[in-house]
C-alpha cells in the first residue's frame, strides 16, 4: 500500500519563539515593528530575526492586518491590459519605478488584473466587494479608468493614487501627474527665445486630461510671451495630415514654428511641408509634446515623460496617505524634461521671422 507523504507544516510564530528562546508575544512585536514600545533588547531582536530567517517564517498578511491595520502590501490595479510585452511598452518604466520603490521601503506588491464583467472591462468592485481590500492601498493606472469606480473608492475611504490626472465628477482623487503643462510652456518659451513670434499647435483631438494639460501649457505660454497663435482650426485629417488650406498658409510664411501633440502628427506635417518645398527646421521648427524613442529616424525636439520617477513617487504618495489618513487631496506633479533634438532652430537660421 502506497501512502502519500504528509506535507511539511509551514513554520509558525510559536516555532520562531521556541528557537529564539523568547515569548511568542515578543516575536509578534518584532514582526509588527513594535520593538521600541515593547522595549525589547536589541540582542533579543537579532535573535528573533535570525530564527525567522533560519525557519523561513513568513507572517500571515491577513492576521497582521487584523492586528495592526496594515500588512505592508500595496496593490497595483490596471483598468486595461497595460503590463508590458516588451521593454518599449509605454507602461514598462512606470511599473519598474513602482517595483523599485516598494522594495526599497520593504513593502510587497499585489497585482490585480482580472476582469469583473461580461464586457471584459477590468473593475475594482465585484459583487459589491472591493477586491483591493487585501492590500493597504493601491496604485491605479491605465487610460481606461472607470471614473464611477474611482468615485466609489474615494467615497469608501480606500487609500489609492492614480497615475495620470483624472477628473472625477463630484469628487477629487489623488493623482501623480507628469507635469505636461509646464513642459509644454517651456518648449514655447524656447521657441520665443529663438525669435519665433508666429506659432501653431497640432492637436491630436483626443479628449483626455493629459492632452488638455499640454494644450493649456502651450496657450498660457503663447499669451504670456505675446506670440501670435496660427493653429489649424480643427483636428487632423486622415493619416494625421492637417487641412490643406492651412498648410498652404504655412508655406506662404504664416508661421515659423509648430508644437505637435504627438510624433504621429509631426511626421505627416513634415512630409506635407516637403511636398511644398519646405524643410524642418530650416523653414519651420517643430517640437513634439511626447517622448521619442532613441532609435527614431528623426531626433525631434520633445519632452520626456519621467515614467520611472512617476512610479516611485506614486508609491511614496500612497504610503503618505496611509501614514496620514485624511490628508488633503491634491495632484502631485513630477517634472518632465525638455530634450533638444534637431528639429528646432532660430528664425535667423532660415525662417522668414
Amino acid at each position: 500500500m502506497t501512502t502519500t507523504p504528509r506535507r511539511a507544516r509551514a513554520p509558525r510564530q510559536s516555532d520562531v519563539a521556541r528557537l529564539a528562546g523568547v515569548s511568542q508575544s515578543a516575536v509578534s512585536r518584532v514582526i509588527g515593528g513594535d520593538t521600541d514600545a515593547a522595549r525589547i533588547p536589541e540582542a533579543t531582536v537579532r535573535r528573533i530575526q535570525e530564527a525567522i530567517k533560519e525557519l523561513g517564517y513568513v507572517p500571515n498578511p491577513t492576521a497582521r492586518k487584523l492586528r495592526t491595520g496594515r500588512n505592508r502590501l500595496l496593490g497595483v490595479h490596471t483598468f486595461e491590459a497595460v503590463f508590458p510585452r516588451a521593454r518599449e511598452d509605454f507602461y514598462f518604466e512606470f511599473l519598474l519605478g513602482i517595483e523599485e520603490r516598494a522594495e526599497e521601503i520593504d513593502h510587497d506588491l499585489v497585482l490585480f488584473t482580472s476582469t469583473g464583467g461580461a464586457d471584459g472591462r477590468r473593475r475594482v468592485y465585484r459583487d459589491g466587494v472591493n477586491r483591493l481590500n487585501v492590500a493597504d492601498g493601491a496604485v491605479l493606472l491605465g487610460v481606461a479608468a472607470d471614473r464611477a469606480e474611482l468615485a466609489r473608492l474615494e467615497a469608501d475611504g480606500y487609500p489609492f493614487v492614480h497615475i495620470g490626472r483624472r477628473e472625477v465628477p463630484g469628487t477629487r482623487i489623488t493623482c501623480v501627474v507628469p507635469d505636461y503643462e509646464s513642459a509644454a510652456a517651456a518648449i514655447v518659451d524656447r521657441l520665443a527665445d529663438l525669435g519665433h513670434t508666429r506659432v501653431g499647435y497640432l492637436s491630436a483631438g483626443i479628449d483626455e486630461e493629459s492632452y488638455a494639460d499640454r494644450r493649456r501649457g502651450y496657450e498660457s505660454a503663447v499669451a504670456r510671451r505675446g506670440l501670435r497663435d496660427v493653429s489649424p482650426a480643427g483636428p487632423p485629417g486622415p493619416g494625421g495630415v492637417p487641412d490643406a488650406a492651412w498648410l498652404d498658409r504655412v508655406a506662404d510664411g504664416a508661421l515659423t514654428a509648430v508644437v505637435a501633440d504627438a510624433e504621429w502628427l509631426a511626421h505627416p506635417f513634415a512630409e506635407a511641408l516637403a511636398a511644398r518645398g519646405l524643410a524642418v527646421p530650416r523653414d519651420v521648427s517643430v517640437a513634439v509634446l511626447e517622448g521619442v524613442a532613441a532609435d527614431a529616424p528623426v531626433r525631434w525636439d520633445c519632452l520626456e515623460i519621467p515614467r520611472r520617477e512617476v512610479g516611485r513617487v506614486a508609491i511614496d504618495t500612497l504610503v503618505g496617505l496611509l501614514d496620514e489618513p485624511g490628508r488633503d487631496v491634491t495632484d502631485v506633479l513630477v517634472p518632465c524634461v525638455v530634450v533638444e533634438g534637431e528639429t528646432v532652430a532660430g528664425v535667423s537660421e532660415g525662417s522668414a521671422g
